[in-house]
This record gives C-alpha cells, structure tokens and sequence, in this order.
C-alpha cells in the first residue's frame, strides 16, 4: 500500500497533539469540579464532574487508540489499523450513555426530595473556569481534525463542544437556585443528561457506520469520478467502491478501455489514474481494474439476460 510519508507525519503530529491536549483538560476539570460539588452538593455540578470524569476515560482510550490507529499495515493487519478509532468512538458513546443515565436517575432523585445549593457562587466561577479551558482545548481540537478528518477526535471534540453548553447551563442553574428557584439545579442536571444521551447516540452510530466500511461521503466520491472521465483513455467505468479506515481512504474500481490496447497502454492509462487519485486524496490506497469494451455488459445486455 502505497502511502504520502509527509501527510502520514502531519497526521500523527495533530492527533498526538489533540489527545494529550484532551487529557489534560479533563483530568485537570475533574480535579476542581468534584471540590466544587463536595463544597456547594450541587446537582448540576455534579453532572458537569461527571461528564468530566467520562471525558477523561473517553480521552485516554482516544489517546491509546489513536496511536494504534497509527501503526502501519503489518502481517496480521494488511489494511492497517485505523478502525481502532471508531472502536474508540464507540466506547466514547457507551460511557457517555452510562453516564447520562446514572445522572438522570440522581437528579430524578433530588428533585423528588428538594433540598438547596450552598455557596452557589463558587460553583459558578469554577464553571467559568471549565469553559475558558473547554474553549481552548475546542478550537485546538477545530484545527486538529482540519488537518486529520480522524474519528475519534470529532467524537471528542463533539463531547468537549456540548461541555461548553453544559457549563454553561450549570451557571444559569446556580445563579437561579441562588436567588430561591431550588428546583432548577435539579431540573438543569436532567436537561443535560438528556443532551448527554443524545450526543452518545449519534456518536455511536457515526462510529458503528465507520466500523461498517460506510462509502466516502457523496462529494469525495463525485471528484473521483471527476477524475476518471477527465483521463484520456478511459471510456466509462463501474463498481466504483470507496471506505475510509482512520487516516487511509480505500478506492477500488473498473475502468473501461479499448481493446486494442496492449497491456503496457492499459497499465499506463489505470496508473495515471491512480496517480491523480492519490494526489487528490493523500495516504490512499487505490486498487483500478481493467476491463476491454467489448467484456462490459451493456444496459441492453444485461436486460436480456435477466429476462
């Protein structure tokens, strides 16, 4: 499998970047908002250190898998390792919907019960804190995936972009607890383990689709057809197959030549095909195989053939 050295490198460079960034900041939240929840016993917070604690799992099984994902094809794996990363996006999904009902059934619990927050304030400039550092970690991220397209770090930035939302949610639920509206710490903790959930379905099946051999999306598939009617020689092609595996795209097709042509032509007009593929799509692998004319099914043919 033929592979751009330089693009591979740029690759690792930015998931590597991504994932240690992405550790950090969750180990570095859980740390302050669980002081935050023992001091105020608010709900709402202890939603935000729990979506923190998922994080940092979900990280760190990205930070692992990423750098499995990166391995080269060897004996046992010719096509590589990237599926590794929707594996990782998939776990990310069932911790965040583990969570999320844990939550649900702890803020269910509270609001049954009523009760107050304590030092509402505090909770409140701890979650300024989250959302400055979530913001970093966001746009990081942002730059990251531009770079890479990987999986696993959409599915962390996803979770890392809802994070902003819930804390910002968590200061909205303190600040009206503060001011006599109990019910809405609790209240706020449920709306977000519902967004949490939500978040954990699409992930899920965004990562199962990848896991799948889903086909490259729609627009990457029409440059590819793009470039195979622009090269001179081919008269049509079929069969068109496309999936991506981490960093690696797979394109396999047919294409359609004249007969006359000796192999050595064939081989040049299928080879510069691929050449321009690779070049449009770095770190491909592209399989091209060719068919004379004359052992192409016509629609006419095939037609008759069914019938």
């Amino acid at each position: 499998m033929r592979q751009n050295g330089s693009a591979q490198q740029n690759y690792g460079y930015w998931v590597k970047i991504a994932t240690r960034a992405s550790v950090s900041v969750a180990l570095t939240l859980i740390v302050v908002k669980l002081w935050a929840w023992l001091v105020t016993d608010a709900s709402s917070m202890l939603a935000s250190a729990t979506d923190s604690m998922l994080d940092s799992l979900a990280s760190l099984f990205t930070f692992f898998s990423v750098r499995y994902a990166l391995q080269p094809a060897d004996r046992e794996h010719r096509f590589g390792h990237g599926k590794a990363e929707s594996l990782a996006a998939l776990v990310q999904s069932a911790l965040i919907t583990g969570s999320a009902l844990l939550l649900l059934v702890h803020s269910g619990q509270q609001l049954w019960q009523g009760g107050s927050v304590s030092q509402p304030t505090l909770g409140i400039y701890v979650s300024i804190f989250a959302i400055a550092l979530t913001l970093a970690l966001v746009l990081l991220q942002r730059v990251a995936i531009r770079h890479t397209d990987s999986k696993a770090i959409a599915a962390d930035h996803l979770h890392f972009q809802s994070d902003l939302l819930l804390n910002s949610a968590v200061i909205v639920a303190l600040l009206l607890s503060a001011y006599g509206w109990w019910w809405a710490d609790s209240a706020f903790a449920i709306l977000i383990a519902i967004y949490l959930a939500w978040g954990a379905i699409r992930i899920g099946w965004e990562a199962f689709q990848g896991l799948m051999d889903r086909e490259l999306p729609l627009a990457d598939k029409e440059k590819i057809v793009e470039v195979l009617v622009e090269t001179p020689g081919i008269h049509g092609w079929h069969d068109l197959r496309t999936r991506a595996s981490g960093p690696t795209r797979f394109i396999q097709c047919h294409v359609e030549l004249e007969d006359e042509l000796s192999l050595r032509q064939a081989h040049d007009i299928a080879d510069g095909a691929e050449q321009k593929l690779r070049a449009l799509f770095p770190d491909t692998d592209v399989i091209i195989h060719m068919d004379p004319l004359s052992a192409v099914p016509r629609p006419e043919q095939t037609n008759a053939t069914s019938d």
